[in-house]
């Protein structure tokens, strides 16, 4: 039940401000959610005795939110200033033996977990950003639940026990086929909505139906593997949840392991459509 009750709140809080939510609210959410995430990532940084100091954990993902908002064309530099901000404190406070990895540990960090988040407000700006962005969501979350309980009722065959020893086949399959039902239910709501005169237009996108089909597996497949990466992290770490602020789900970076690739994974077709002009998603 504590699981049901808190995926409720987070469907109707995010859906909340995708639909009415300003930009810069958006922004300072998914910082929000980058900094707690970020957090429990320490967590495995410290079982490798490379622990990422907290002053820049805090520091890092804010200055990477701020110059995504405000100068976007400089997030690159911001990243490499933050990084060696830290290799150079590293190099004169720890043991020498932990300086690179220490490093590298921060730079996995901002890229990992706060690069992909820093996308959401910039895929919300996008042309038909609205229907993009609950797009993505709905694949990451609909193909997430329908791998988990078809997984356990129906599961024989191991996916990758290496990583993660309870995904089975069966779920990964179920988990494609929820992401396309879920998304195309999105897009022909869109269309409906549009031929209607509602005023949720938003929610229509200009592309055919087979672009949005490939693009539910396409990010159905990235949440999957984003949720394997995390997976390994954890068991590397030796912990079964990277937290457990969120009742019934385990931590942050539990909720967002498959939206930290999927995101990434949507920019880049987005990328690719305005590099070669190929009309609006």
């Amino acid at each position: 039940m504590k699981r049901i009750l808190t995926a409720i709140v987070l469907i109707a809080l995010v859906a909340a401000l995708i639909f009415f939510g300003r930009l810069w609210m958006v922004t300072v959410f998914a910082a929000i959610v980058a900094v707690l995430a970020a957090l429990e990532f320490r967590r495995f940084a410290d079982v490798g005795a490379c622990p990422i100091p907290l002053w820049w954990t805090f520091s890092a993902v804010a200055l990477f939110f701020l110059a995504t908002f405000f100068r976007p064309q400089d997030t690159i530099t911001v990243v490499a200033f933050v990084t060696l901000v830290l290799f150079a404190v590293a190099a004169f406070r720890i043991p020498i033996e932990r300086v690179l990895w220490q490093t590298a540990a921060g730079l996995l960090m901002l890229v990992y977990v706060a690069y992909p988040l820093t996308l959401l407000p910039q895929i919300l700006n996008e042309e038909n950003g609205t229907a993009l962005l609950l797009f993505l969501f709905l694949c990451v979350w609909s193909g997430d639940v329908a791998a988990l309980y078809i997984g356990k009722r129906f599961g024989r065959h191991k996916f990758s026990p290496r990583l993660s020893p309870n995904k089975t086949w069966e779920g990964a399959i179920a988990s494609v086929i929820a992401s396309c039902i879920f998304g195309m239910g999105l897009i022909l709501l869109g269309d409906w909505f549009t031929q209607q005169g509602s005023s949720f237009t938003r929610l229509h996108t200009t592309e055919p139906w087979w672009v949005f089909l490939i693009l539910a597996i396409v990010l159905n497949a990235a949440a999957q593997f984003g949720d394997l990466l995390e997976s390994a992290l954890k068991r590397g770490a030796g912990v079964k949840d990277s937290g457990t602020i969120l009742p019934g789900h385990g931590g942050i970076l539990d909720r967002i392991d498959a939206l930290l690739v999927a995101a990434p994974v949507l920019w880049f077709f987005i990328a690719i459509r305005d590099y070669f002009s190929l009309g609006s998603l």
